[in-house]
């Protein structure tokens, strides 16, 4: 079985969790791996795949190898397996567009953003790198906010003929006009904003679920999420957060037995707290009622680590796209959309979307 060789556009937090990962599982066997959705998808295990491209902006990133690149800082991700050999991979200068935000160069030293000198590529150079490297899926772990270069990857994987798993909250899987284009050329495609293994959202939903098949009316809920991460500071520039706030609230929505008034519900990051780090803690409730119109509020505090919480759903997006690859398949990839991501183009119950994506591993589409 060939490895799967993919490209990270945005070398951060969730790219150290993911890379990482990696290396840990090539330790590991099948009985004692904890933490993964599946261990072998299509033959695929998760240390079947390598880094072949990287780009960033940050010039503690840019041109260094990418096993080193994701310890520099403003990266704060807990490490779990730092004994990495050299890739041979080093990070590339990205194209700046959007892909960051300016008041992210005022901060305290650790987390000040420092844009990298090197001269930005074109897009024939990044789809050159891309097909040179014989990759087969690109990762888009950019800030949230990065609109107009999450596109701007988005046309390079179409030109370069590369998978595409976009795992924030630019609407491109969802967005019919870019779904069509990838099925046009037969690319596969996943999206739109990667759901978390034990987050705040995939809580959310499940909460809001048994609320319905309990009989329980549910007035109104809030979930409010703080963190110290890079990822966090991004976000308190309000300007970035329309499709972040939008993708987390329909998610929630969707599994509502009846949709609640914008009023009666709020969803979204809500405070930068440099301390915190990466550890994410969310505060949520809901409130209902239950038999004979008597209330029932419930209140719940998780706290997890941010970026290795979403790294094994990553790695399960990862090998479906090769497999979809392998079988010449192309466009959304309806069923890992819906169960990997927030904001897919058709929302699916999770129990649903879960099956989905068992069927399109065994064979399915």
């Amino acid at each position: 079985m060939s490895s799967i060789k993919i490209a990270v556009v945005g070398v951060g937090n969730c790219a150290s969790a993911l890379i990482q990962g990696i290396h840990y599982y090539r330790d590991s066997n099948e009985k004692a791996a904890i933490g993964l959705l599946h261990w072998d998808i299509g033959g695929y295990r998760p240390f079947d795949i390598e880094i072949s491209a990287a780009f960033d902006l940050d010039e503690r990133k840019v041109g260094r190898d990418v096993n080193r690149a994701i310890f520099a800082l403003p990266n704060c991700a807990l490490p779990f397996y730092t004994d990495l050999p050299s890739s041979g991979v080093k990070v590339q200068m990205g194209r700046v567009l959007d892909g960051f935000s300016g008041h992210m160069h005022n901060y305290e030293e650790d987390y000040t953003f420092v844009l990298s000198k090197e001269p930005e590529p074109a897009k024939e150079d990044i789809v050159r790198i891309l097909q040179d490297s014989r990759t087969d899926v690109m990762l888009n772990y950019m800030p949230a906010g990065s609109e107009e270069a999450s596109r701007f990857y988005a046309e390079c994987a179409l030109e370069a003929g590369v998978a595409f798993v976009n795992n924030i909250p630019v609407f491109i899987a969802s967005d019919p006009q870019w779904a069509d284009r990838f099925a046009e050329k037969n690319i596969p495609i996943i999206g739109d904003d990667i759901k978390s293994q034990m987050g705040a959202t995939i809580l959310h939903r499940a909460l809001t679920d048994l609320f319905k098949v309990r009989g329980v009316k549910l007035e109104r809920s809030y979930q409010l999420n703080t963190g110290g991460n890079t990822d966090f500071l991004n976000m308190t520039n309000q300007e970035r957060l329309a499709t972040k706030r939008i993708s987390k609230t329909e998610a929630v929505q969707s599994a509502a037995a009846k949709r609640l008034p914008d009023r009666d519900i709020h969803i979204g990051p809500s405070d930068y707290v440099s301390w915190q780090k990466d550890n994410k803690v969310c505060f949520l409730r809901m409130e209902g009622q239950i038999f004979g119109n008597i209330p029932v509020n419930l209140e719940m505090r998780l706290s997890v680590e941010d970026s290795p919480n979403s790294a094994g759903i990553a790695i399960d997006a990862v090998r479906c796209c090769k497999l979809a690859l392998d079988r010449k398949i192309g466009g959304v990839l309806e069923g890992p959309s819906a169960y990997f991501s927030k904001h897919p183009p058709r929302q699916y119950p999770d129990y649903q979307a879960y099956q989905l994506t068992e069927d399109f591993i065994r064979g399915g589409q």
